[in-house]
This record gives C-alpha cells, sequence and structure tokens, in this order.
C-alpha cells in the first residue's frame, strides 16, 4: 500500500514536471529579443539637441517651500522664443507658474490632452558636466538635471505641436498641453489645472502624462527592448508614528522608551510585513508579454504562475524589491526625531513612514493595517496626507490600443508592456475628467540614464528625440 502511494507521488512530480517543461518550452522569443532603437545622427536631431540645451539650461528646481515663481515665469519666455507657432495659435492659461495650452479642434472627436511638468529636483553632489550646462558631448549626449525627468517629454510635445501647425494641420478634436511647475512635490499646479477644466465642463478620451520609457532589459533577466506603459498609479501617503514617554535622565534609562519601541516597530514591519501581495491583472499581463524573452530558469517560473505563485509572493521582495512593489502597499521608514539632547531621554520621539497604497488593499485599509501593528508598541498614528490609487486603464480597449499602436509604428519590433507605477506622477490628478490616464513618455533611454533620474549625472541621447516627437504627432493626428 506505502509502495502505491510513493509510486504515484513520483508519477504526479513527473507530470508535473513534464507540464512545467513543455510550457516553458512553448514561448519562443518575441521580435523584442533582437529589437535595436536606432538612435538618429542627423541634422533633426542636431537641431532639437540644441532648442532642448536652452530648456535645461534654465533652473527650475521647485520646493513646496519657495513660494517665488520668477524662474518659471522665465522659463515660459524660453518656451514662447522655442514655440512661437504654438503660443500664436494656441489659447494660453497660466496657474501661477503651471502651464495649459489649448488648441482647438475643427471637429468634435473627443479632447486629448499632453502633459510633462517643467520643474526639476536639487542637482546635489559632483557631476562629469554642470547639472544645468546643457552640454552635448562628442557622442550626442545631452547633460542636464531635467534631460529625462521630464523637460525632454515636454520638448517633444512642444516640438510636434508647432511642426503640425507650420504644416497645416488642424486637429479633429481639441488638444490640451499641461506643465505644471510643482510636480515634484505634488503641489497645487496640476490640481488648479484640473479644476479649471472641469469648469468648463472638459472630459478627456485621452491623457498621455510621465511614466514608463522605452529601454533594453526592463527587468532584469528579460531580454529585448520594451516600452513600458503605466497603466496603474499606486496611491500615496505619509505618515507618523508617535512614542510618548516619561523623559528624564540617560544615566538612568528605563525599558521600552520611546525610540526603543519605535525600533522594535520598525524592525516587525520589515521582517513581518502587514500588507498582502497579489499578481493584479496589470502585473499578470506584464509577465505574460515578458516571460518569452526571459532567461531559461526565469522563463520556467513565470510561465508557470499556476504552481510558482504563491512561492513568488513570498520571494519577490529577495528577488526584485521594483517587482515586488508592483504587487503590495509598501511603506519606507523616511524622517526620525528624538530627544534634543545627546543626554536626554525623549518624552517624545517619531518616525515618520512614506506609504504607496496598492488597489487591493487601498488606502484606508492599509493605514488602518500598519495603525493595529503600531498599536502593538504603544504608538499613535498620525496621518500627515493620504490619497487614493487612480484607476487602472484597461490594457485590452481603445486608448492603450491607441498607444501601443503608435509606438510600434515608431519603434518597429520592439514590445509593449503595461506596468504598475510604483512612483507618482501629475496624471492622479487627473482622475474625474479622464478615464484613460496614460503614464509614459515616448523616448529610449539607457540602464545609466534611467539611474539617472533624480540623482547625478542627468542625461539623455538627442537621437532619442525626433522619435519622440514622431510619436506625439501620430497621436494627435489620429485622435
Amino acid at each position: 500500500m506505502t509502495g502505491n502511494i510513493i509510486l504515484a507521488i513520483v508519477i504526479l512530480i513527473l507530470l508535473l514536471a513534464a507540464a512545467v517543461i513543455v510550457r516553458t518550452c512553448m514561448l519562443q522569443p518575441t521580435s523584442a529579443m533582437t529589437a535595436k532603437v536606432e538612435l538618429q545622427e542627423n541634422e533633426r536631431a542636431r537641431e532639437y539637441g540644441e532648442a532642448l540645451a536652452k530648456m535645461i539650461r534654465k533652473e527650475t528646481v521647485s520646493s513646496r517651500f519657495d513660494t517665488d515663481k520668477t524662474k518659471f515665469y522665465e522659463f515660459h519666455e524660453i518656451l514662447e522664443e522655442l514655440f512661437p507657432l504654438v503660443h500664436k495659435t494656441c489659447e494660453k492659461h497660466e496657474f501661477n507658474g503651471s502651464l495649459l495650452f489649448k488648441w482647438s479642434g475643427r471637429g468634435k472627436a473627443e479632447p486629448i490632452l499632453l502633459m510633462s511638468h517643467h520643474d526639476v529636483v536639487e542637482a546635489n553632489g559632483k557631476w562629469d558636466h554642470e547639472p544645468f550646462s546643457g552640454d552635448i558631448d562628442g557622442h550626442g549626449n545631452l547633460w542636464g538635471r531635467g534631460t529625462v525627468d521630464t523637460k525632454s517629454s515636454l520638448f517633444c510635445i512642444f516640438t510636434a505641436v508647432e511642426e503640425l501647425i507650420k504644416e497645416g494641420h488642424q486637429p479633429e478634436g481639441d488638444v490640451y498641453i499641461a506643465s505644471s511647475c510643482t510636480e515634484e512635490f505634488s503641489g497645487e499646479g496640476a490640481p488648479s489645472t484640473v479644476a479649471y477644466l472641469k469648469e468648463q465642463g472638459v472630459k478627456l478620451a485621452l491623457l498621455i502624462d510621465e511614466g514608463g520609457m522605452i529601454m533594453e532589459e526592463p527587468i532584469g533577466g528579460v531580454k529585448g527592448t520594451y516600452a513600458m506603459v503605466g497603466v496603474l498609479e499606486k496611491g500615496y501617503g505619509d505618515l507618523k508614528f508617535i512614542a510618548r514617554g516619561k523623559g528624564g535622565h540617560a544615566s538612568a534609562p528605563g525599558k521600552n522608551t520611546p525610540l526603543v519601541r519605535l525600533g522594535k516597530f520598525m524592525a516587525d514591519v520589515e521582517k513581518h510585513d502587514p500588507f498582502t501581495s497579489e499578481f493584479n491583472p496589470t502585473v499578470l499581463e506584464m509577465f505574460r508579454r515578458v516571460t518569452p524573452n526571459m532567461n531559461f530558469g526565469m522563463k520556467m517560473v513565470f510561465a508557470n504562475l499556476w504552481l510558482f505563485k504563491p512561492l513568488l509572493k513570498k520571494l519577490m521582495p529577495s528577488i526584485s524589491p521594483a517587482g515586488a512593489a508592483m504587487l503590495h502597499t509598501t511603506i519606507a521608514f523616511t524622517m526620525a526625531k528624538g530627544a534634543d539632547g545627546l543626554n536626554v531621554l525623549p518624552q517624545e520621539a517619531y518616525v515618520t513612514g512614506n506609504l504607496r497604497f496598492i488597489p487591493h488593499q487601498p488606502t484606508d485599509e492599509s493605514i488602518e493595517l500598519i495603525s493595529e501593528k503600531a498599536k502593538q508598541y504603544d504608538l499613535e498614528t498620525e496621518v500627515i496626507y493620504k490619497d487614493y490609487p487612480c484607476p487602472v486603464v484597461n490594457y485590452a480597449e481603445d486608448a492603450f490600443r491607441k498607444v501601443e499602436e503608435t509606438i510600434h509604428e515608431i519603434y518597429p519590433g520592439i514590445g509593449v508592456s503595461p506596468y504598475v507605477m510604483t512612483g507618482g506622477t501629475d496624471a492622479k490628478y487627473y482622475k474625474d475628467i479622464c478615464d484613460n490616464c496614460i503614464r509614459f513618455a515616448p523616448l529610449y533611454i539607457n540602464k545609466q540614464q534611467y539611474e539617472s533620474i533624480h540623482g547625478l549625472n542627468e542625461n539623455i541621447s538627442i537621437g532619442a528625440l525626433p522619435m519622440g516627437v514622431d510619436f506625439y504627432k501620430k497621436i494627435i493626428k489620429e485622435s
């Protein structure tokens, strides 16, 4: 009897192994495996690069603590110099340094909005080229803060409209260009723009903001070139966890003082994550599209999620923190304060946590979960700020398909995949007036350029700019 059971188990294991291998071998590499983006080396790319350099040289660092908008109005003057037809033809609105242009359509097609912010983060540290130099090196790379995030895509949007106006084109429906100067700190620019559009009764058919870009090997172990198109943006929150105590002299400390309780709490959260991981439809579709070009070991796992999904949920944080962040709410502890004196026990201490909320365990549920864990260490939870996950764009519907088809035309052979935005964009403010907020900048960047976002040596290849312009022109023409 025991022998029969063992034999049955062995047969079952062999059948499972056979099914896994067959499913893995059935997935053949796609065209994305060998597709390459050919950067343009021509007069058009050089002209675009020199024009973008003027935008880069204007420092537009934003801060919620600086209300002076002079630098942004000076940047607007550069835009007017570079894009005179846009300013002559389009209706212009300003919202305390943030911009909105309306290019009126000739027909009744639904309006679209193209957007990219013009504020940037600080540029600290030692750069190979000064961060606001706008230098173009001998390899065709344009250097400076904002080249990737996000003056290049803004340049491509304006250039597309400028050239179409020059060609005598008029869109079927209204085309809007929006650019805030407060995106980097989630300021009032985009909300003010949305409030105006609501007053005008505008309902957008499509919005394209910053987000994913075009890269080789966008996920470790995935070979090939892909356009990663953001269709889901997580919610955002900042919480403060407060520990109170009696204070006193540090020479006679008691047990479980405020800082100790905070430390235990943070260690517990890191070791025992209170948030559940789920392979949401966007992540499942992303893996469906990229799995054929994975190395064999990864392909075997991701081609057989029916078997390996429970294991992956546990291992993903170790394999890829970025991948894990697409599956669950995340918390990162960011700031802390204790006593004001080196030899004083604090009567009150706190840490702050930055959270990104996943739709299956959204804002209020996630806050409740982390607050319950905080209570175990006698901590109070204060909500500093919270917002909610954005509606998910359906990758099977017209808006996504239009973007996907345009990518394939401009960049033949590359793969296109939806994915989860783990960062934040201005697009989140538009959810009341647009059901199709897509996060994608149609520019090719390499790994170093991607890693330079908010870091050192930010730069972009000027040879990528013509394709970006052509992408926006095609989107406008077919809207």
